[in-house]
């Protein structure tokens, strides 16, 4: 029984250590990001945070019962963290598409651990999730990591309509 309690504090503590270790990471990870494209390249996803959110996608502060999408063509929004390795296998993905589909859908990205506020708003519980935004109709927020083809069939269906 005594020899179960330490294997079982020596598991929770090593789970501890490895969730540090993760945050530690995006931490340190973070000073790099803030100076990563911010629209340089118009063809490459662009990072956002809350104000640029607010002004180009939605306010969900000026209205919070009523979806008003902002932009001006079908956008992906995807939540990730510098950390996540899930988020590390769609990114040259989403880079691709991004150049694929360049004047015919925006592509966002959105640090969970800096823009905490967003994800909070939209329950983002996991991550990657990706918010595919039409011009009509209601967005549709899918999770997980997916392989090029499935974005791709994604965006035909869900933004383009064809």
């Amino acid at each position: 029984m005594n020899s179960r309690k330490i294997f079982t504090l020596l598991a929770l503590m090593i789970g501890f250590m490895a969730l540090a270790s993760c945050k530690g990471q995006a931490k340190t990870n973070e000073t790099a990001s803030s100076t990563e494209t911010t629209g340089k390249d118009a063809t490459a996803p662009i990072h956002i945070n809350k104000a640029g959110f607010l002004k180009k996608v939605y306010n969900f502060e000026a209205s919070p019962n009523e979806w008003k999408y902002l932009g001006n063509k079908p956008a992906i929004i995807d939540f990730y963290a510098d950390w996540c390795g899930p988020c590390k296998m769609i990114a040259p993905s989403l880079d691709q598409l991004a150049k694929e589909y360049a004047g015919q859908i925006d592509i966002y990205k959105v640090d969970v651990d800096k823009e905490t506020e967003l994800a909070t708003a939209f329950g983002i519980q996991g991550i990657p999730a990706l918010l595919y935004i039409p011009m009509e109709g209601t967005p549709q927020m899918l999770q997980g990591a997916q392989p090029k083809e499935v974005l791709k069939e994604k965006i035909e269906m869900i933004l383009l309509k064809k």
